[in-house]
């Protein structure tokens, strides 16, 4: 179950990469280099600080293949998608929610504290898309207005919540992933966000 989210998660950050950098025009190499940046940036970033080393894309060529894959796909059916901007956020945010579990996973196997498999979780989850934005020359989403870090925190939350209860850890995973998805979901709809520190 942790390697097909981890897939998954690899997948939907993929095309979110593909269709930023075709937003930006970039050419062939461009575009791949953005997909896999954002596939294994949080997950490079996550191995790195626990000692996970080497990192996990470099010891299981089906990270790099299935991020092809995905963009290849990305980029063949790009005229299918209507709504780039809305397809691009579906899969970032399908993208975040996945991550954030493979993240904590990953601190809870290194023997770590609920806190800071939480902290993996939305690095895991964030990171990688902070990489893509900078290479892309925008700001990064997760230090903008809009709740990104935040709905990782609550499927984090969640997810240790729910393990004190006699419930199927594949249901635990499957709720914790859609509280991250649905809050993100929900936050963006009806405009919620932090408070700014800045005078209108």
């Amino acid at each position: 179950m942790f390697y097909i989210i981890d897939i998954l998660g690899v997948i939907a950050f993929a095309i979110s990469g593909v269709l930023v950098a075709i937003e930006k025009r970039m050419d062939l190499f461009g575009i791949l280099i953005i997909a896999f940046v954002t596939s294994v940036g949080g997950g490079t970033l996550r191995d790195l600080l626990i000692g996970d080393t080497p990192v996990s894309w470099m010891r299981d060529m089906t990270y790099t293949y299935v991020i092809f894959i995905s963009a290849v796909f990305a980029i063949l059916f790009r005229s299918n998608i209507n709504y780039l901007r809305t397809s691009l956020f579906l899969f970032d945010t399908i993208g975040i929610g996945l991550y954030t579990l493979v993240g904590i996973e990953k601190g809870i196997h290194a023997n770590l504290h609920p806190i800071i498999c939480i902290a993996l979780g939305t690095i895991t989850a964030s990171f990688g898309g902070v990489i893509r934005d900078i290479l892309c020359n925008e700001i990064p989403v997760i230090f903008r207005k809009e709740i990104y870090a935040t709905p990782c925190i609550l499927g984090g939350v969640t997810y240790f919540l729910l393990r004190e209860f006699p419930i199927k850890e594949n249901l635990v995973f499957v709720v914790a992933g859609v509280v991250v998805i649905v809050t993100r979901l929900l936050a963006v709809k009806f405009k919620i966000s932090l408070p700014s520190i800045y005078p209108k």
